[in-house]
């Protein structure tokens, strides 16, 4: 339906509703549900059109006040037919900034919110290796600026993941971080692994956010020897689990956020998961917050991790992501990778 056509039938509606109103009775038909009309016309109509909506509505109430009298058509449905009139304006100010229509907008926020999931779910690993990833938003928020993009590369034999916390939390991060996503989901594989950091820092300088820079940590392991090389762009350490001497040992790294300088240097520690290791990584939602440390968080979470030892690494990161951030008020995101 055109919103020339809507207008008509909208308007249409309201005077309908006004007249039979007073003829049928309020109890029937109460001014009241002159708003219904309206509310669609926030989903439906363009600002101008809502306005002579607007205007049918005042007139159909003033109608009705002047033939069924104040005490029948009562100030609350006067006042819930005026505030469905300034919602439906704003509603429809937000569809026109957007350029979409009805539902599309919500459609199109869900469709980016389940493409950004799918792009951060680990590829299939060969036989002996596991992984787990997770990741929570703020609050109860759908989107949130923690995401991981992963990938097979070169002939398969090599896992090639970024895990990437955007700065600011819960919706207001997520418009940057489903932009970043893809582009970083773009370079794995298309260029070599030392750098993959250096052009992500280019791309987001090229950006100019005002508030823009990311943390990230980037890791490609190869999956025949258990080889890895990890890098760093001021992102928490990760955790590397050494099953021949039983203990966590964290991989620092000093470079800084993508983002904030244009020269900046990553430099990559180089590691070997063998049978039984395990790589930690994650964002600093899950070990910070005002009132704690990270260092501190940090001690927490490699002693929860400790504990998996014995129970084995799968779902560790759904209890980890559960029993070790202070708070719900950041994002968070975990990855485990583990050699069976």
């Amino acid at each position: 339906m055109g919103p020339s056509l809507a207008r008509v039938w909208l308007a249409a509606l309201t005077v309908l509703i006004g007249v039979l109103s007073p003829i049928v009775g309020p109890e029937w038909i109460p001014p009241v549900a002159m708003a219904l009309p309206m509310l669609a016309a926030g989903l439906l109509l363009p600002r101008s059109s809502l306005l002579f909506l607007l205007a049918v509505s005042a007139a159909m109430v003033g109608y009705d006040e002047g033939v069924l009298g104040w005490e029948k058509t009562r100030p609350g449905g006067v006042l819930v037919v005026a505030l469905a009139s300034l919602y439906a304006y704003r509603l429809a100010n937000t569809r026109e900034q957007l350029g979409v229509q009805g539902f599309r907008g919500e459609s199109m926020l869900v469709d980016l919110r389940d493409r950004l999931r799918a792009q951060g779910e680990l590829p299939r690993l060969p036989v002996g290796w596991e992984s787990e990833a997770l990741l929570r938003s703020a609050g109860s928020h759908s989107f949130g600026g923690d995401f991981l993009v992963a990938a097979r590369t070169g002939d398969g034999s090599t896992l090639e993941l970024a895990l990437v916390d955007v700065s600011g939390k819960g919706v207001d991060a997520a418009t940057r971080a489903l932009l970043l996503s893809g582009a970083l989901g773009g370079l794995l594989g298309a260029v070599a692994p030392h750098e993959f950091l250096p052009a992500a820092n280019r791309y987001l300088l090229r950006q100019q956010w005002l508030d823009g820079f990311a943390t990230a940590v980037h890791l490609v392991v190869d999956l025949n020897t258990g080889r890895f090389v990890v890098e760093s762009a001021g992102h928490p350490p990760p955790a590397h689990f050494i099953s021949g001497s039983g203990t966590w040992r964290l991989i620092h790294g000093d470079a800084v956020p993508l983002g904030v300088l244009p020269d900046a240097d990553f430099v990559g520690a180089n590691g070997m998961l063998a049978g039984g290791d395990a790589l930690l990584l994650y964002t600093d939602g899950l070990v910070e917050n005002a009132e704690r440390e990270i260092s501190v968080g940090i001690d927490k979470l490699v002693g929860e991790a400790e504990r998996l030892v014995t129970q084995g690494f799968r779902y560790g990161a759904s209890r980890l992501i559960e029993t070790v951030p202070p708070d719900a008020s950041d994002d968070r995101a975990l990855l485990m990778l583990w050699r069976s």
